[in-house]
C-alpha cells in the first residue's frame, strides 16, 4: 500500500513539474513569439481593442483612442494630422506602428515596467486599463508657424529648438498626410489609402523627414570648417586669405570654383569674416586640405556627425566620410560629395554655438504620466557633448551675423531681431539644375532663445534661396517678439 502511495506521489509530482515547465515556457520563453504570431487573433483584438494612451501637445490630444462600434472597441484617431503625422506616425491594424506610436508603444499600450501595478489591478478588478499619456515638448503655435511657411508641393523640413534645454519646439515637414487613412480597421481601405499616398512625390508615410532624410548640407557645413579653423589657432576672423576664383583639385583635372555671379569672384583676397559672409568655396577648400581630414572629421563628430541616437524617434547618423583624398576632402568641406546631414543635425550645430559651445540632447518628450496622472517619466535637459569652447562659440556668433549684413542671407535681415545664421546650397548634379537649399541659425544673437533650421530639397536655386531666408526671418520675428 505504501509503495502504491509512493508511486502515485511520484507521478503527481512529475506531472506538476511538467505543468510548471510548460507554464514557464509559455509565459517566459515563448511569450513574445506567441504574442507576435500572425495567427494570434486574440492578441490582435486585445491590442486594438484597448484604450491606448493619448499623445498630447500643450495638454490637447493629437492622437487618442476613442470608443468604436466595431469588433475592436476602440479606434485610434489623429488630430491636426498635417502638422503632426511625421511625429506621431500611425498605429495601423494593416501596417503596424511607426513614429512615436512605435517608439513609445510600451507606455501607450500600458505595458511599461512603471505600469505594472496598474496591470495587476486590471487583472483582479476586471476594469479596462488605459495606456499612459505622453506630453510632447512641441509648442503648438510654433508648429503651426513652421508648417505654414512652407508652400505646398515642396520637400521641406523646419526644426525649431531651445538651445539651452534641447527641447524641440517645432518639427514639421512637407509633404504631409492624414494618418487616419492608415489607422482604419478596414484592411481594404488601409491598403487603398496607402497605395494613394505612395503616389505623392517625396512622401513616405514611414519616415519623419527632419530626422530621417539626409540631404547634402552644402555651405552650412562651413560652420564646421570655421570652428576647426579657429580652434587650430592658425586662423582668425580678421585674417586676410586668398580667394582664388577656382582651384584644380589635387591629382585631378576637376575645377572647384566659387558660386557664379557672387561677390567671391570679384575678390582676390578677403578676411575670414568676409569669406564666411559671402560663403566663398575656394578658401574653405584650401583651409580644409591644409588642416587635414582628421581635424575636420573630429570637429564634425564633436558636433554630432557619424552618430545615430533617439529622441525617442530614431535620428539617422549624419555623415562625414573617412579615408578621403585631398580632392574629396576639398569637396566635402563645402558640404558636397558624400557629406549628408539631417535637418535636426544642422539645427544642433547652430544650437551648440548659441549655447556657448555646449550641445544639448534634443528632447521631444516632456513628461509621461499614467492614466491616473502618476508621473512615470520626467525628461530633464541633458548635455549631449561639449562641441567647442565658449570663446570659439562667441567668435562664431559674430561671424554668423555677417551673412545677414550684406551676405548670402541678406533677405533674412530683420529690423526687430538680431539674427545669426549660415546659408547653404548643395548642387545635386552637373546635369541637374535642382539643389538642396539650407539656412540654420539662432536669435537673438546675443541672448539666444531659439535655433531654427530650414531645408528645401530638390528645388531650383532662386526659389530655394529666397524661401529659406524669408522663412527664417518670419519665424524668428514671430517667435522672438511674441
Amino acid at each position: 500500500m505504501n509503495q502504491a502511495i509512493r508511486n502515485s506521489w511520484v507521478v503527481i509530482v512529475a506531472m506538476f513539474m511538467v505543468l510548471v515547465v510548460a507554464i514557464s515556457v509559455i509565459q517566459v520563453i515563448a511569450a513574445d513569439a506567441l504574442k507576435n504570431n500572425d495567427f494570434n487573433s486574440r492578441q490582435l483584438y486585445q491590442e486594438f481593442g484597448s484604450a491606448r494612451g493619448p499623445i498630447l501637445v500643450d495638454g490637447n490630444p493629437i492622437a487618442e483612442s476613442v470608443e468604436s462600434n466595431d469588433d475592436f472597441n476602440y479606434q485610434r484617431v489623429y488630430h491636426d494630422t498635417e502638422l503632426y503625422s511625421g511625429l506621431t506616425g500611425f498605429y495601423s491594424l494593416t501596417y503596424g506602428a511607426t513614429g512615436l506610436e512605435d517608439k513609445l508603444n510600451r507606455y501607450l499600450a500600458g505595458s511599461s515596467d512603471g505600469q505594472f501595478v496598474d496591470r495587476i489591478i486590471e487583472l483582479f478588478s476586471g476594469t479596462q486599463m488605459e495606456g499612459a499619456q505622453v506630453e510632447l515638448t512641441i509648442d503648438p503655435a510654433m508648429q503651426e508657424l513652421a508648417y505654414s511657411v512652407m508652400p505646398e508641393g515642396v520637400e521641406a523640413s523646419v526644426v525649431i529648438t531651445d538651445p539651452e534645454s534641447g527641447d524641440i519646439l517645432a518639427m514639421a515637414s512637407k509633404p504631409s498626410y492624414d494618418t487616419n487613412l492608415l489607422a482604419t480597421h478596414s484592411g481594404a481601405e488601409a491598403s487603398a489609402n496607402m497605395a494613394e499616398l505612395q503616389t505623392v512625390p517625396g512622401l513616405s508615410p514611414y519616415l519623419n523627414r527632419p530626422t530621417a532624410s539626409l540631404p547634402a548640407p552644402g555651405s552650412t557645413f562651413k560652420l564646421i570648417d570655421t570652428v576647426a579653423m579657429l580652434e587650430s589657432g592658425e586662423y582668425q576672423p580678421d585674417q586676410v586669405l586668398d580667394v582664388p576664383d577656382s582651384i584644380t583639385l589635387p591629382n585631378t583635372n576637376t575645377p572647384l570654383g566659387n558660386f557664379g555671379g557672387g561677390l567671391c569672384g570679384r575678390m582676390d583676397e578677403a578676411t575670414l569674416a568676409e569669406i564666411f559672409a559671402q560663403s566663398c568655396n575656394t578658401p574653405f577648400a584650401l583651409a580644409a586640405m591644409e588642416l587635414g581630414q582628421d581635424r575636420i572629421r573630429t570637429t564634425a563628430e564633436n558636433f554630432g556627425f557619424n552618430e545615430s541616437f533617439e529622441i525617442p524617434l530614431t535620428v539617422a547618423a549624419s555623415q562625414f566620410p573617412e579615408d578621403l583624398s585631398d580632392a574629396a576632402l576639398a569637396q566635402s568641406s563645402i558640404g558636397q560629395l558624400n557629406v549628408k546631414a539631417t535637418a535636426l543635425q544642422m539645427n544642433m550645430v547652430a544650437a551648440a554655438i548659441a549655447n556657448d559651445g555646449t550641445m544639448m540632447k534634443p528632447q521631444l518628450i516632456d513628461t509621461i504620466r499614467g492614466s491616473d496622472l502618476t508621473l512615470l517619466e520626467d525628461v530633464q535637459p541633458e548635455v549631449f557633448r561639449r562641441s567647442t569652447t565658449p570663446e570659439i562659440a562667441e567668435q562664431m556668433t559674430e561671424l554668423m551675423r555677417g551673412p545677414l549684413d550684406g551676405g548670402t542671407a541678406y533677405r533674412a535681415q530683420s529690423e526687430s531681431v538680431d539674427i545669426a545664421a549660415k546659408t547653404g546650397t548643395a548642387q545635386l548634379g552637373a546635369d541637374n539644375d535642382l539643389v538642396n537649399s539650407w539656412i540654420t541659425g539662432f536669435a537673438p544673437a546675443d541672448d539666444p532663445q531659439v535655433a531654427v533650421t530650414i531645408v528645401y530639397q530638390n528645388i531650383d536655386f532662386d526659389t530655394g534661396s529666397e524661401l529659406t531666408s524669408t522663412n527664417l526671418k518670419e519665424i524668428m520675428e514671430a517667435v522672438v517678439t511674441q
